[in-house]
């Protein structure tokens, strides 16, 4: 199976029609393809007559990760119609809000999230996947269902981005953009109907349709699907599925570590954790704890662009910087220079060297937002891909991620980077997470202010003694306020919600302490 021969999400699903000893396990079920591929046919016939056929032909889905996702959106695969994907994690307006963007015709929902949907007015037809009247309408008399004809540049799939840093965008996600990642890495990875795909990351994003969902059609293996992510039941469900590939975005890694280690962790037949914003210490913890290879990368939603691991990469380092792909000055349109470090690993010319990762060749795999011509153009200039993304490159071409572009800080007149510190910071031994961010202050432009979740407590003055000893960390990356909290607020994939934290500085309800000279004291 090559990408040349597979273009389609279409392809993909049709590639295991016939298969009956791999499919969806789903707790104590097991769904084989042969039967999903029919169970789609017969959601995509159903489709055909719930959608007018002058409107766009978009239809949402509100649910956990539950196999009537999964069939639905093999539904839209055959059907030519576009699934959007509703984040169950938004509420009331904000809802609403994306469900008007996306010209949702109908949404599908569950049980569990229906209540959701409630009470907001929308003049949208929501029909419960649980309900007896699905069950009916899926049961009618209907003519054999052939499979629509789409092209890899048909639109599959609306994707809202995160949100972390503002409103969540609706990226338009072609049958390419869905395909062509599951080729390739199954490919890469040599996956196969021996395999199992472990998805516990939410469905409505990107990351378990791109690394996951696709991965496993194009390899022809079996999906292990879990309603939601959890860390206890990680090891659990890799042992009881025979799970060999998982796939994860933020910082389930971390979260898995956190769990007690027991003697016999390495013994599981997991081979492949792949993902994207691991830190480097919880990918290494998480590969000698497990005996699990871990490759982290670097992309996005959009996907205008995408840096591969490289093997031998210094600690912290996404990969090397690939070709068409730029560090520039968000101001001038000019190259950055590269990273220059003192004797001690400090980056020493981090304003000139930071700057936006840019496609300077086009827009990638960017096919814009749906509805949202004003964040196309904030994404699209002058022909190129403008990813919002922070980076520096040392000498040898090696990428450091520093953070989004909104979340520069500027202390004294200097630019600076937030996950520059936060890698810094990840280093000590009492904080389970960290956040770093911008407060606006009067007299220096930016505060530099943290979220942490300490493992034990926080001590003031051992975190004080700990940043004394850190060479590479500057007196202005150094931070002004420490919130002390027992969780971060954080979206359905894992990501800090950074746009919460800096709203609400230190009026909230956490303890925050203050930097006074060199020490921290309660404020």
């Amino acid at each position: 199976m090559t990408a040349a021969h597979t273009r389609t999400v279409t392809d993909l699903i049709l590639g295991v029609a016939d298969a009956q000893a791999q499919g969806l396990y789903f707790e104590d079920r097991f769904l084989p393809w042969s039967d999903h591929v029919r169970a789609s046919e017969r959601r995509a016939a159903v489709l055909e007559d719930l959608l007018d056929a002058n409107e766009p032909p978009h239809f949402g889905v509100l649910m956990d990760n539950v196999p009537e996702f999964s069939l639905l959106a093999g539904a839209a695969a055959l059907s030519g119609t576009v699934l959007v994907g509703l984040n169950t994690t938004r509420r009331g307006a904000a809802l609403a809000r994306d469900v008007e963007i996306a010209k949702c015709q109908v949404i599908f929902t569950e049980r569990g999230r229906s209540g959701l949907l409630k009470g907001l007015g929308l003049d949208v037809p929501v029909i419960d996947v649980d309900s007896e009247s699905w069950a009916a309408l899926l049961a009618g008399e209907r003519p054999e269902f052939t499979p629509r004809t789409v092209a890899p540049n048909d639109l599959f799939m609306l994707i809202f981005t995160s949100g972390t840093s503002g409103d969540p965008k609706a990226v338009r996600c072609t049958h390419a953009k869905i395909a062509d990642p599951g080729i390739m890495l199954a490919e890469r990875f040599g996956l196969s109907p021996d395999d199992v795909v472990y998805m516990s990351m939410p469905l409505f994003h990107s990351n378990a349709m791109m690394a996951a969902w696709s991965v496993a059609l194009a390899g022809h293996s079996s999906i292990a699907l879990r309603r939601k992510f959890s860390a206890s039941n990680f090891l659990i469900d890799v042992r009881r599925y025979g799970v060999t590939y998982a796939n994860y975005v933020g910082k389930p890694l971390a979260y898995v570590l956190a769990t007690p280690e027991l003697p016999d962790d390495v013994d599981n037949t997991l081979r492949l954790m792949y993902g994207n914003e691991g830190s480097a210490p919880a990918v290494a913890a998480f590969s000698r704890r497990f005996g699990t290879a871990v490759i982290d990368g670097f992309g996005s939603t959009e996907g205008g662009i995408a840096i591969s691991a490289t093997p031998g990469a210094p600690p912290g380092a996404l990969g090397r910087l690939p070709d068409g792909i730029s560090i520039l000055n968000g101001e001038t349109g000019q190259p950055c220079p590269p990273a220059e470090f003192d004797y001690s690993g400090r980056l020493v010319n981090a304003d000139a060297a930071t700057g936006e990762l840019v496609n300077t060749t086009g827009l990638g795999a960017f096919a814009g937002y749906y509805n949202d011509p004003a964040a196309d153009a904030e994404r699209i200039r002058g022909g190129m891909y403008w990813s919002g993304d922070l980076a520096y490159r040392d000498a040898d071409g090696f990428v450091y991620f520093a953070g989004r572009s909104s979340g520069w800080l500027r202390v004294d007149g200097e630019n600076i980077g937030s996950a520059i510190i936060e890698r810094i910071l990840q280093r000590y031994d009492g904080f389970a997470q960290v956040s770093v961010y911008a407060v606006p202050d009067a007299e220096v432009g930016d505060r530099v202010m943290a979220a942490i979740v300490p493992t034990r407590g926080f001590d003031p003055i051992a975190f004080a003694d700990f940043l004394d000893a850190q060479s590479d960390l500057g007196p202005k990356q150094r931070p002004s306020l420490i919130r002390v909290c027992t969780e971060l607020p954080r979206t359905a994939t894992f990501k800090v919600l950074t746009r919460v934290l800096s709203a609400e500085a230190d009026n909230c309800g956490d303890p925050v302490w203050v930097r006074d000279g060199a020490l921290y004291s309660p404020l």
